[in-house]
């Protein structure tokens, strides 16, 4: 990509870089300073020697990362570091997810990690920041992806539960450990049956908790004494489980999946499983366009995901887009670390009509 003189980010072999600040967001190889925008595995990596970070996100990144020097700030709150301001706003995206906005001789950019427009309950609300370059992400940058609203798709969900509880079913309800499998304990019917995570997910629930995020009881299977009562339960745990000897406690269990990559027609057959849910954490493509816009940037730069259709798109609107290489990706199709769907200029197929809105996947 072509630099600007005097750019306040920069992209390096480590990861973006601030020069006149001298410190990292969200560094993929170890740094002396790091700014992280939210403790994701491919955004909040182990072994740098200090973290600045919102002060909701500090149990979840020592949860996830052990005894690290962080220091965490509130929202708004200016830290100034050789002269550069730099500040955190709500992203929306998980818990303590933030923006990170940097001032330095009159210039703003805001650097915005994941984010997600639609409020819930498990986060604080994205806040548009202005600024002069925006630097986005993409993941689903496709004008193909927009959310049905979350409570219809709650709806959805607690209407599978209800029916697999009825028939003496378990319900096994794949998602994200950190973030989606919150999201949707904050959003289902707690009262259908009995909640069980896996062990990758209370360690995460107590955190929410201690950050005064309101999320219904749950238990382990370890910790379930009327194992009867598994037949009505909603199981919730991380996409690695499927095919596991641990999911394979819950005989007769009716599975699902849930992630904005079910918008995709096809993907919940390629991940064998009997629902597809469509709940993302991220930005939808109407999502995406109202952030940018909403900075009133004039300069927008494009990271991980459909970055080449995003900046086309972009570019044909009158602002001036590139792109950066990142090593982020979304956490939320596969195992921790970023498996995600393939991704190009090629459109893939969609669940449906385009431009009427995605739906739980019925093939």
């Amino acid at each position: 990509m072509r630099e600007h003189r005097e750019d306040l980010v920069v992209e390096t072999p480590s990861g973006l870089y601030c020069p006149p600040g001298d410190f990292y967001i969200d560094p993929w190889r170890p740094v002396d300073r790091a700014v992280i925008t939210h403790a994701h595995a491919d955004h909040a990596r182990a072994g740098h020697r200090h973290y600045l970070a919102s002060a909701r996100s500090v149990g979840v990144l020592r949860a996830r990362l052990g005894d690290i020097e962080v220091q965490g700030v509130g929202w708004g709150e200016r830290v100034v570091h050789r002269g550069v301001a730099v500040s955190l706003h709500p992203a929306g995206h998980v818990l303590g997810s933030a923006q990170v906005r940097i001032e330095h001789a009159g210039r703003v950019w805001v650097v915005s990690g994941d984010y997600r427009v639609e409020a819930d309950p498990t986060c604080d609300a994205f806040e548009p920041v202005r600024c002069d370059c925006f630097v986005t992400e993409s993941t689903f940058g496709l004008p193909i992806y927009r959310w049905q609203p979350q409570q219809a798709v709650f709806a959805q969900i607690d209407a599978w539960w209800r029916a697999n509880a009825e028939a003496g079913r378990p319900s096994l309800l794949m998602a994200y450990s950190f973030g989606k499998a919150q999201r949707l304990l904050a959003g289902v019917e707690a009262s259908i049956g009995p909640i069980v995570v896996h062990g990758a997910v209370e360690p995460i629930n107590r955190a929410y908790r201690d950050a005064g995020i309101a999320l219904p009881p749950t238990q382990t299977v370890a910790q379930v004494q009327d194992k009867a009562a598994l037949r009505r339960a909603l199981v919730i745990a991380p996409p690695s489980v499927q095919g596991s000897a641990w999911s394979r406690r819950f005989p007769e269990a009716s599975d699902a999946f849930a992630s904005g990559w079910m918008r995709l027609r096809g993907a919940r057959r390629r991940r064998g499983v009997d629902r597809g849910f469509v709940l993302s954490d991220h930005a939808d493509w109407p999502g995406l366009l109202e952030a940018i816009a909403a900075t009133g940037a004039q300069r927008v730069i494009v990271t991980h995901g459909y970055e080449a259709v995003m900046v086309r798109w972009l570019q044909q609107q009158g602002l001036e887009a590139v792109a950066f290489r990142t090593e982020y990706g979304d956490e939320q199709f596969g195992a921790e670390g970023g498996a995600v769907e393939p991704q190009g200029d090629a459109a893939p197929e969609p669940v449906g009509a385009a431009g009427t809105g995605p739906q739980a996947e019925e093939e």
